[in-house]
């Protein structure tokens, strides 16, 4: 993604290799640019995942069990609050979901008031016996974890009865923003978690596999650009320093230069001061001699001032060589600048890019979010048929359970009369039988005495 970065001292050599390409170099130059966008996007196409939606149950699962903790926790964030403002939330929670606030409410007052008589008992233990591992009371230990208990029962209590009174559970989620900042803090990073998870799970283990190589390729390349931007910043900061370093010795050569102008000017003013005053006092008698030394006076001023006008001309040719380097220099301070801004813009355009898939991921959450409400109320509309449907089954079960027994009772009742009745019947007969084998019996002993 990054560019080649090229040492300040190929600059002026790329410079006139660039001037001298031909028309198709020149359109591989413009369609590079092209080339970048193109390899860009392929990049941005890369870290998207590769679906929109999940495609197992298993994974919407997971999705939908964080996204009800989220709005568990939201409501169980808030409780303390609804508690302390239990007149203004009476009439939407209702007196069964008020009694288990307030309910609540003691179980935590209890479970405070015993961990601090714990915690008293405790120090009392640590200044006596000088250990934390005093003599604890078992049973304080237990009556604790008891209140504990009911106070997580509580809880799950109060959640089954905010779900299932949806008006109570909205007025007091819009309550959100006087929530515990700890609270606060913990949503945000389940909620972060759950973007993070969904955007794992619609990406499969190949195309994680391939991010990461991608990421890897990637930042390895910027490793790369930065230690190449560092050694040009080095070379650049050389470059001024040397620079800096030749203008302060030019600098100081013209100061010592002036200096000794300076003086030999002064040199020569009192020298020819005193030859006018020599030869006014000697100027009939050194006329002559006088007129001679100021002609050689007036001949080394001259060529003292030659010297330094040749100096002042070097000194200015070499100010003109310094300040050509000097705006060298600059240009390719503004070309390296350029060059930096570009880069920029890329990255904001990068940027802009990623945000707009942000916000179209987002309008999908809320969708999605839209859509699980409808499923949620369809929910519980079958959850309440199949309810009623039970109740009516169980009262037909009922029902068929009662008639079997009455007539198993009937039956059995219908079959003791039938046995009854034949043992009545059948005694009957035994005593009709033995009537008449006693009758007989006596009519055969008489007429064995008559015959006697």
């Amino acid at each position: 993604m990054a560019s080649e970065v090229l040492p300040v001292s190929q600059a002026p050599m790329l410079a006139s290799h660039q001037q001298s390409q031909s028309p198709i170099d020149a359109g591989e130059r413009i369609l590079k640019p092209v080339q970048k966008n193109q390899s860009s996007l392929d990049s941005l196409k890369m870290l998207e995942p590769g679906r929109k939606k999940l495609s197992s149950v298993e994974t919407q699962r997971v999705v939908a069990v964080l996204d009800e903790t989220i709005k568990k926790l939201e409501l169980v964030s808030l409780f303390q609050h609804a508690i302390e403002n239990m007149e203004r939330y009476s009439i939407v929670f209702g007196s069964e979901l008020t009694g288990a606030l307030r309910e609540h409410q003691r179980l935590q007052v209890n479970m405070q008031r015993q961990l601090s008589h714990l915690n008293k008992e405790v120090m009392e233990d640590k200044e006596q016996h000088g250990s934390l591992w005093g003599k604890t009371d078992m049973s304080d230990t237990a009556r604790i974890n008891l209140t504990v208990q009911g106070v997580q029962s509580s809880v799950r209590n109060i959640m089954r009865l905010f779900l299932a009174n949806p008006t109570a559970s909205k007025a007091l989620r819009s309550e959100g923003h006087i929530r515990d900042q700890t609270f606060q803090t913990l949503i945000q990073s389940l909620s972060e978690l759950r973007g993070f998870l969904f955007e794992m799970l619609l990406t499969s283990p190949l195309e994680q596999k391939e991010r990461i190589h991608f990421l890897q390729k990637i930042t390895l390349r910027d490793h790369k650009n930065r230690e190449a931007l560092s050694a040009l910043e080095e070379e650049l900061n050389a470059a001024i320093l040397d620079r800096d370093t030749e203008i302060a010795k030019k600098n100081e050569v013209i100061r010592q230069l002036k200096i000794s102008l300076h003086q030999l000017e002064k040199i020569s003013e009192s020298q020819v001061r005193r030859t006018v005053q020599e030869s006014e006092k000697q100027q009939k008698s050194d006329r002559r001699a006088s007129e001679g030394k100021c002609l050689k006076f007036q001949q080394d001023l001259q060529q003292l001032r030659s010297q330094l006008n040749g100096a002042i001309a070097e000194n200015r040719e070499v100010e003109l060589s310094l300040r050509k380097k000097k705006y060298k220099v600059e240009t390719e301070i503004e070309n390296w600048i350029q060059k930096y801004d570009g880069d920029m813009r890329e990255k904001q355009t990068e940027l802009e890019e990623l945000e707009a898939v942000y916000e179209e991921e987002k309008a999908q959450l809320e969708e999605l979010k839209e859509k699980l409400a409808v499923l949620e109320v369809e929910y519980v509309q079958i959850m309440e048929e199949r309810h009623q449907a039970q109740l009516k089954k169980e009262a037909a079960e009922k029902e068929l359970a009662i008639k079997n027994r009455a007539a198993t009772i009937i039956q059995s009742l219908w079959k003791g009369y039938q046995v009854r009745k034949t043992m009545k019947s059948k005694k009957k007969k035994k005593k009709k039988k033995g009537k008449g084998a006693s009758g007989k019996g006596k009519g055969k002993g008489k007429g064995k005495k008559g015959k006697k």
